[in-house]
C-alpha cells in the first residue's frame, strides 16, 4: 500500500516547510591539498522527519515499523554549499518508516570543499575551515536541517590534522560545521626549514677555507645548486599565491640572495688578493705567455752575450752581472711585497664581510622565525554565501 502511494516529493504542510532532525552526524577528513586548497571531506548522517501520508493504523496493519525502498519515497537531498563536487549517497537501499508517519534514514556525503587555508605561517600554519550543510529552499519553502550530536573520527591524515570539530549557524538555514586544522610541521620543518638554515650555516662556515686555490669558491658554488633543489621542492608543495601567502617562500628568495651574493664576494676577493684588482684581465693567457717568453728569450741571448764578453773582458762583466742579479732579486722582493699586500687588503675585506654576514644572517633568522610563529593573518571563509 505504503509503496504504491509513489510519494517522491516533499510533503506539505500550511507553512511549506519541513523540518528534517539530524540526531547524529559524523564527521571525517579524508585528505588536505596544500598546492590547491582543497578539504575533502566525508559526513555520515541520520536523518528523522515526519511524512503523515506514510502513516497506518495499527489495528488494521498490525506492524509498528515497516521498511520501504528507499525510491519509492521522498527523502531530502543534503549538499555542500561550498562544495567544488558533492556526492550524496544512501547507506542502504532501504529506510525505516513508523506506524505514525516517523521516517528514519542515513545517507554519506563526500564533498571537495575550495577552503583557503592560511599558510602564512607554513609550516606552523593551523586554521579552521567551514564545511556548510544545506538542503533545498525556494522563497521560504523547503527543508530545514535541526543537528543534534557531532563526532569527529580519524583526525590524522598526511601532513595535516584535524584537531576539533564544531556545529555552528549563521542563521537557521545557515549550518556549518567548523573543521580546525593544523599542520604536522615536523615533516616540512626537517624537509624544507632545517635544511636552509643548515646550509646558510654552511656557507657562514666556508669562509674559513682560504681564498687562495678556488676550494671556497667551488664549495659555495655546490652550496647554491643545493639550495635551488630545496626551493623546487618548496614550488611543487605550496601553492603559486593566495589571500595569505606563506611566508617561507620570501624566506627562500632571501637565503638565495645571501648564497649568491656570498658566492660573488669570494669570487672577487679571490682575484683581489692574486692581481690587487677588482677588474678581469682583457688580455688573453697566450698573449701573456707570447710575451713573458720573448722577454726570457732576450734575457738568455743577454746572458749568452754577458757571458762571451766576460770571456773577454772579465772584471767589468762581473760588476753588471752581479748588478742584474741584485735587480732581480730587488724585483722579485717587490712582487712579494705586492702579493702579500694584496693577501693582506683581501683578507681584510673578507673578513669585514664575514661579520657583516654573520650579524645580519642572525638578525634575519630571528626576525623570520618571530613573525612566522607570532604573526597572524586572518581570511574571510564564509564569502561563499555573499
Amino acid at each position: 500500500m505504503l509503496i504504491k502511494k509513489n510519494y517522491q516529493s516533499q510533503p506539505q504542510y500550511d507553512n511549506c516547510t519541513q523540518k528534517i532532525n539530524v540526531p547524529f552526524i559524523e564527521y571525517q577528513t579524508l585528505s588536505v591539498d596544500t598546492k590547491n586548497l582543497r578539504l575533502n571531506s566525508r559526513l555520515q548522517a541520520s536523518l528523522v522527519w515526519e511524512d503523515p501520508e506514510l502513516g497506518w493504523n495499527t489495528s488494521v496493519y498490525p506492524y509498528d515499523h515497516v521498511a520501504l525502498p528507499v525510491n519509492k519515497v521522498w527523502t531530502p537531498e543534503l549538499h555542500v554549499t561550498n562544495g567544488i563536487t558533492t556526492t550524496m549517497k544512501h547507506s542502504s537501499r532501504d529506510l525505516l518508516v513508523n506506524s505514525n508517519g516517523t521516517v528514519k534514514h542515513s545517507v554519506i556525503l563526500t564533498a571537495e570543499v575550495n577552503c583557503e587555508v592560511n599558510l602564512f605561517n607554513y609550516p606552523f600554519a593551523s586554521d579552521a575551515c567551514p564545511v556548510a550543510i544545506q538542503t533545498w529552499t525556494k522563497d521560504g519553502c523547503g527543508t530545514l536541517l535541526n543537528f543534534d550530536d557531532l563526532r569527529m573520527v580519524d583526525g590524522t591524515h598526511g601532513d595535516w590534522e584535524t584537531y576539533g570539530v564544531d556545529l555552528l549557524n549563521q542563521r537557521e538555514d545557515r549550518n556549518y560545521i567548523l573543521v580546525g586544522l593544523s599542520i604536522k610541521y615536523t615533516n616540512p620543518f626537517i624537509t624544507l626549514l632545517l635544511p636552509t638554515i643548515l646550509i646558510v650555516l654552511a656557507d657562514v662556515v666556508s669562509f674559513s677555507l682560504p681564498l687562495g686555490g678556488g676550494e671556497r669558491n667551488s664549495f659555495k658554488v655546490t652550496l647554491v645548486l643545493s639550495f635551488t633543489m630545496f626551493l623546487i621542492i618548496l614550488n611543487d608543495q605550496l601553492p603559486g599565491d593566495s589571500q595569505c601567502s606563506p611566508i617561507i617562500r620570501p624566506h627562500f628568495c632571501v637565503c638565495l640572495v645571501l648564497l649568491v651574493l656570498s658566492m660573488l664576494v669570494s669570487m672577487v676577493l679571490t682575484r683581489l688578493a692574486k692581481d690587487g684588482s677588482f677588474i678581469f684581465s682583457c688580455c688573453s693567457k697566450h698573449s701573456v705567455q707570447g710575451k713573458t717568453g720573448k722577454k726570457e728569450k732576450t734575457d738568455d741571448e743577454e746572458s749568452k752575450a754577458d757571458i762571451s764578453v766576460v770571456q773577454m773582458n772579465g772584471a767589468e762583466e762581473d760588476s753588471r752581472m752581479l748588478r742584474k742579479v741584485v735587480n732581480f732579486l730587488e724585483a722579485l722582493e717587490a712582487n712579494t711585497l705586492e702579493s702579500e699586500r694584496h693577501q693582506t687588503l683581501a683578507n681584510k675585506l673578507d673578513k669585514i664581510y664575514f661579520w657583516l654576514y654573520l650579524i645580519f644572517g642572525t638578525i634575519y633568522f630571528l626576525a623570520m622565525t618571530t613573525v612566522m610563529v607570532h604573526y597572524k593573518c586572518t581570511v574571510n571563509h564564509f564569502d561563499f554565501w555573499y
